[in-house]
């Protein structure tokens, strides 16, 4: 039983089968779906489980459903809400082209000024949380564990909950790209250096150091990531 899975959900399946169907522009922004009864009979689902997934996309930004008229196929990158990224995690076989990069950037923008904030607000809860990269196996899971605890603890700390609902968001897709990132040790060494120099900012009650440590160290992480194998082969999918 330890490898047994539960069997995907009818509704989630269908959600599923239609995020990838947009994305590989099977079902191009514009397009219209098939009809409902179609439409439900080539996913092999019944109309009500079909209508809850549609339902569930319209209220993400993926499309838009008018009672009695075709249902419209969104531009996500126009139209979508931050739900589409929770799709894009959960659901979605192939990333679209650079939307790692353009993750790691947005992170590079938000890392430093949440990390400045949760040093102001709780510097003595951060300090015992850095304490422990000091102890930190030499393991890729070891580290994606830690970071993703690490900025959990400053969005946390911040004062801002969007901080946290936005990372949120990535909990699971975090974990399968911190894996990648940090199987590199250029990426594991960069990484304890850059929880030393924080933890000493953060003892020092030093919030523009904190801010500026984590700038260079998410700007250092983009660029090992986009010169990394990994990089290369997601980006040829």
């Amino acid at each position: 039983m330890s490898n047994w899975t539960a069997p995907q959900r009818p509704n989630s399946y269908a959600e599923h089968t239609l995020i990838n169907a947009i994305l590989d522009s099977t079902f191009p922004p514009g397009s219209t779906l098939p009809g409902e009864r179609d439409l439900a009979v080539q996913l092999g689902v019944t109309r009500p489980t079909l209508r809850e997934a549609l339902q569930r996309l319209a209220r993400d930004g993926w499309l838009t459903v008018q009672h009695g008229k075709a249902t419209i196929v969104n531009d996500i990158w126009r139209d979508g809400g931050l739900n589409v990224l929770s799709g894009l995690v959960r659901y979605s076989e192939q990333l679209p082209p650079g939307f790692i990069t353009n993750l790691l950037e947005l992170r590079l923008l938000l890392a430093p000024m949440y990390t400045r904030r949760a040093v102001v607000r709780a510097p003595e809860s951060l300090a015992v949380f850095l304490a422990a990269h000091k102890e930190l196996s030499d393991e890729a899971w070891a580290f994606a564990q830690f970071d993703w605890r690490l900025h959990q603890q400053l969005t946390l700390h911040c004062g801002n909950p969007i901080y946290v609902l936005i990372l949120n968001g990535f909990t699971d897709f975090y974990e399968q790209l911190a894996q990648l990132y940090f199987a590199l040790p250029d990426s594991r060494q960069a990484s304890r250096t850059y929880y030393a120099v924080l933890a000493t900012a953060v003892s020092q009650q030093d919030p523009l150091a904190a801010e500026a440590a984590t700038r260079q160290a998410m700007q250092e992480s983009m660029e090992l990531w986009q010169a990394s194998k990994q990089y290369a082969v997601i980006n040829k999918r």
